[in-house]
C-alpha cells in the first residue's frame, strides 16, 4: 500500500512539472518593446507607442515645470512632471510636435512632453536669458495729482456738491 500511494504521489509530480507555466500577466508596469518607423523603444505597457517616431537622442534641459504624459497629446494621463530646468533624453520626436523623452541616454521610454518645454542643454542658458522679461525703472512722480472736479450748484442757501466717488449730493 505504500508503494501505491508512493508511486501515485511521484507520478503526479512529475506530470505537474510537465505543465507549462503561463506567462505573468501584462500590467501598466511590464516593460514591452514596439517598433516604429524602424526603431526599437522599450516602454512600460502603460505608455502608448508612438505612431510616427523621428530620432533625436540628445539631451535636454525643461524650460518650465511640464506634465509627462503616457501618450502624445493631452488626451491622455499624467504619469509624473518635469521640473523647471531638469535634464532629460529626447530619444525622437513624435505625432504633434511631442517629444518622446527617456530619464538616461538611449534608456527606456517613460512619456511624452510638448516640443516647446524642452531645448537642447547646450542652448537652454542662452534661452533663458532671451526669454527674461527687461525691468522696467519706475519713474518717480514729478507733479502732483490732478485735484478732483467738484460738481457744486447753487442751493438756495448754500452749495450742494456731488460727490463723484459715490455719486451722492452733499449739501
Amino acid at each position: 500500500m505504500k508503494i501505491r500511494i508512493t508511486l501515485a504521489l511521484l507520478a503526479a509530480l512529475t506530470l505537474s512539472a510537465c505543465v507549462p507555466k503561463a506567462p505573468p500577466p501584462v500590467d501598466k508596469d511590464t516593460i514591452i518593446t514596439s517598433e516604429v518607423n524602424g526603431v526599437t523603444l522599450n516602454h512600460r505597457a502603460g505608455v502608448q507607442a508612438p505612431k510616427e517616431f523621428k530620432p533625436i537622442n540628445e539631451e535636454y534641459r525643461s524650460l518650465y515645470s511640464a506634465s509627462v504624459m503616457d501618450r502624445p497629446g493631452y488626451g491622455g494621463d499624467i504619469i509624473t512632471y518635469l521640473d523647471n530646468a531638469a535634464p532629460f533624453y529626447a530619444l525622437g520626436e513624435v505625432e504633434g510636435g511631442w517629444l518622446a523623452i527617456s530619464a538616461i541616454r538611449d534608456g527606456n521610454l517613460i512619456g511624452y512632453v510638448k516640443g516647446n518645454a524642452g531645448v537642447l542643454k547646450d542652448k537652454h542658458r542662452a534661452t533663458v536669458l532671451k526669454d527674461r522679461r527687461v525691468r522696467r525703472t519706475s519713474k518717480p512722480a514729478t507733479t502732483a495729482p490732478a485735484p478732483k472736479k467738484k460738481n457744486c450748484v447753487d442751493a438756495g442757501d448754500g452749495t450742494a456738491c456731488k460727490d463723484t466717488g459715490t455719486s451722492t449730493w452733499i449739501l
